[in-house]
């Protein structure tokens, strides 16, 4: 179904490139549209029109992943109420900074999360709290309390995986 989606409105703009070929350019194919056009033609492309607008595009973001990680061996993984709070901070808050596979985070300063080794709750949240390894490079606090801990979940069960 996705490969349909995805194709579909190539096919339809190849389709529509066409026309405009055919009628000798842009203005002479609007003229043939708006003059010649049968009603069926008058039809055809303002549906073609919702349909690249719209639905495909609806179509593409109702077939995403939101499971743990959405790719991979996490695909199928559910969150607990306190991991899922954990991946919306972490999108939110660590993701411009971190790799991370599990949320597609593509971070430029701080490691990539997928690479450090054993990653533990502990871990995560001593590294929130001191700010990284405490070199200054990640400003320690970012996350407090059971925000902290909630991202050590989160990380703790999709790093590496």
């Amino acid at each position: 179904m996705l490969v349909i989606a995805v194709l579909l409105p190539f096919v339809l703009l190849g389709t529509l490139v066409l026309f405009v070929a055919f009628s000798g350019g842009p203005s002479a194919a609007r003229q043939a549209y708006l003059a010649h056009g049968t009603r069926g033609f008058k039809i055809v492309f303002p549906i073609l029109y919702i349909v690249l607008g719209v639905v495909v595009p609806a179509l593409i973001l109702a077939g995403r992943e939101e499971a743990a990680g959405g790719t991979g061996p996490l695909k199928g993984a559910s969150l607990s109420d306190e991991e899922a709070r954990g991946k919306v901070l972490f999108k939110s808050s660590c993701a411009s900074c971190h790799t991370l596979a599990a949320v597609n985070a593509q971070g430029i300063t701080g490691p990539n999360l997928d690479q450090i080794g054993e990653v533990t709750p502990q871990r995560i949240q001593s590294a929130i709290k001191m700010g990284g390894t405490g070199q200054n490079r990640m400003p320690s606090g970012l996350l407090q309390g059971d925000d902290a801990k909630a991202v050590g979940a989160y990380v703790s069960k999709v790093a590496g995986k």
